[in-house]
């Protein structure tokens, strides 16, 4: 998509959120020149603030090729939010429900009609104590396998510095001015996977690949090694699930 067919509600969408941005934050943007100028094209990027998709959105939009992200569904009922949200484009995802496989769906249909779709591969804000990404999901492997579309790694750094994730308090710390750092990588080597069923242990192959471009952009951000073990939300989540049981039946 060509920065000539943005479009009015993308447009309206940038006027509202473009001037904030640029009064309340310093930008330190690389790696514009890794994004396709034609075709479509998957981005998967870390999460670590409710801010971050400002962030990343803002320099994505700069590049002319606007994304498509997947946004609860319950988003698109908000009077203001949900208009905007259906009137650029964005794919409404019902978790959980017999509807949840149409997200997916349209996400590959908006890539092979040459749009670029923005994966949050890890599904919700990081929990790492060191606000590193967690083990993504397939999601993002399995629609990059089956579209064989370039997948752009970006991590980012700094929107969680002014809206930390999960704070109870002292949520918003826009002062002094934070820089909202953004960098995407060339694309991710997926060669060895084409042609292979995509059965589970392809696609964790494939996530990890790309999971693993994202750190590696992240470091160069931060100017520091993330750790050797990933955090992984699901295994963590079924330890507490055991432990809750464990403690139950004492």
């Amino acid at each position: 998509m060509s920065r000539r067919r943005i479009g009015f509600w993308y447009r309206l969408a940038a006027a509202i959120a473009k001037p904030p941005l640029l009064v309340l934050f310093k930008r330190d943007w690389r790696g514009m020149e890794h994004i396709p100028a034609d075709g479509g094209f998957i981005t998967a990027v870390n999460h670590n603030s409710y801010l971050d998709m400002f962030s990343y959105g803002h320099f994505q939009y700069n590049t002319g090729r606007v994304p498509r992200f997947l946004a609860k569904a319950v988003l698109f009922d908000a009077p203001v939010v949900g208009t905007l949200l259906r009137g650029t484009g964005q794919i409404p995802v019902y978790r959980e429900t017999s509807n949840a496989y149409g997200a997916f769906r349209a996400a590959v249909d908006a890539v092979e009609r040459g749009e670029c779709v923005a994966f949050y591969p890890e599904g919700t804000l990081t929990r790492d104590p060191g606000m590193w990404p967690m083990t993504g999901k397939t999601g993002v492997a399995r629609a990059a396998l089956l579209t064989k579309a370039p997948v752009i790694p970006i991590a980012q750094w700094g929107a969680n510095l002014a809206m930390p994730p999960y704070a109870k308090e002292n949520k918003f710390r826009f002062f002094p001015r934070k820089t909202l750092q953004v960098k995407a990588g060339p694309p991710v080597d997926l060669d060895r996977f084409y042609g292979e069923e995509a059965t589970p242990e392809v696609l964790k192959e494939a996530t990890e690949t790309i999971m693993a471009a994202v750190t590696g952009l992240l470091e160069e951000l931060r100017g520091e090694l993330a750790p050797t073990n990933t955090y992984d939300l699901r295994e963590v989540l079924a330890k507490q699930r055991r432990k809750g049981a464990e403690e139950g039946t004492k």
